[in-house]
């Protein structure tokens, strides 16, 4: 017996007590992030999307640097051209659906056609009653539902600013991640205690090259995806073959979920629009293109730095989505694949070993935006020494 109460508990308890309260206020600590994030949604999706669009856009600006072109013209011409690209191929896939959706259209009135004709004269036998009073109750919900379909109309155009805004905010924001997001690293950085501000250096730019390695396979993934289901349409005579080509490059950003969604709105076109054998084709094409992409494209362009566990990027996509709809489900696994080199980062006993790692994948590339006066980023390798100190003045 003693008299301390404390020493008569059963270490096991103590122990499971001692992680309890730690992972309580670790989760609390996560709520209270994710409430402040879900409340600044309309600031922290565009700077989010701008982190990602400076990933794509970065080895190109650096490249135009490193040959002599001022950095401020290279981010413009940058920025510029990207713009330019999207709204131009954006402006041929619509003129494409407006041109495809009338025939489509017939075929899927034909179908629908077809379907009442099987279910009256097939193994069913409905009565044309039947098929007409269901048809007259669909009616009747779309017109009891008017006021909310009429409200949520209203309340799409009353978006329309924040969008602009968005949009705004989202190119500003991308121009200074372009021209000088090494020296916003660092001001950020200076926020931490002086012997661990290098070390948090180190894996924010171990994190920002997985993203560029990221962001530069998925768009070479997507874009394969896009062309092989593409192709596989075209040759089938599915009709609006090039806009779903593009709603498959756009889907294949979201990992996993994207693909499969996309894929399936084609071979649903291709259900409507040419029947069923059709349909079953298209569905092998997506399924190849799916299997090259899972075992071919992925392990070969993505590293070690930015491979994530299949159930991880499941979870991810779907806190994102519930935390910020579409752009959370976009954005969440890039962030994840960040966090998971910035966290192996600060665990590794040497983090210089885990950024050569990296680095040599492609040496050439710049693992941060370059310092807009130096062609040549001095943050490509770190001296031995500089991890725990600070060499700032």
């Amino acid at each position: 017996m003693t008299d301390d109460p404390a020493a008569s508990v059963h270490p096991v308890v103590r122990v499971g007590a001692a992680w309890t309260w730690r992972l309580l206020v670790l989760f609390a600590g996560l709520v209270a992030l994710g409430a402040v994030v879900q409340r600044l949604e309309s600031v922290v999706v565009p700077v989010g999307l701008a982190l990602l669009a400076s990933a794509l856009l970065l080895p190109l600006v650096d490249w135009m640097h490193r040959r002599g072109i001022p950095r401020v013209l290279a981010v413009v011409v940058a920025v510029l051209g990207s713009i330019g690209l999207l709204v131009g191929i954006l402006t041929f896939v619509v003129e494409q659906f407006i041109q495809g959706l009338p025939a489509l259209t017939d075929k899927v009135t034909g179908s629908i056609t077809s379907v009442q004709q099987w279910l009256t004269d097939g193994p069913l036998h409905f009565s044309q009653d039947q098929i007409r009073t269901a048809g007259d109750s669909v009616v009747r919900s779309l017109q009891s539902n008017q006021e909310a379909l009429t409200s949520g109309a209203l309340t799409t155009a009353a978006t329309i600013g924040e969008i602009l805004t968005g949009t705004l905010l989202l190119l500003f924001t991308l121009i200074f991640f372009l021209y000088g997001g090494q020296q916003i690293w660092e001001f950020v950085t200076r926020l931490a205690p002086t012997r661990a501000r290098r070390r948090i250096r180190v894996a924010g730019s171990q994190a920002f090259g997985s993203l560029v390695g990221y962001v530069r396979a998925t768009v070479v993934v997507a874009a394969a995806d896009a062309v092989g289901i593409g192709i596989g349409l075209a040759v089938l005579g599915v009709p609006l073959a090039l806009p779903l080509a593009t709603l498959v490059f756009i889907g294949a950003f979201v990992p996993i979920v994207g693909a499969v969604l996309t894929g399936f709105v084609a071979v649903l076109v291709a259900l409507v629009s040419k029947g069923l054998v059709t349909a079953l084709i298209a569905l092998a094409i997506v399924v190849a293109v799916m299997q090259l992409e899972g075992h071919v494209l992925q392990p070969l362009l993505l590293g070690r730095a930015v491979r994530i566990h299949p159930l991880a990027v499941v979870l991810a996509i779907a806190t994102g989505i519930v935390f910020a709809g579409i752009i959370g489900g976009l954005l969440a696994v890039p962030l994840v694949a960040m966090a998971n080199t910035a966290v192996r980062s600060l665990l590794a006993d040497d983090p210089e070993e885990a950024y050569d790692a990296i680095a040599e994948s492609d040496p050439s590339q710049p693992m941060f935006p370059a310092d807009a006066a130096d062609p040549v980023p001095g943050t490509a390798r770190l001296r031995k020494g500089e991890i725990d100190g600070d060499t700032d003045d």
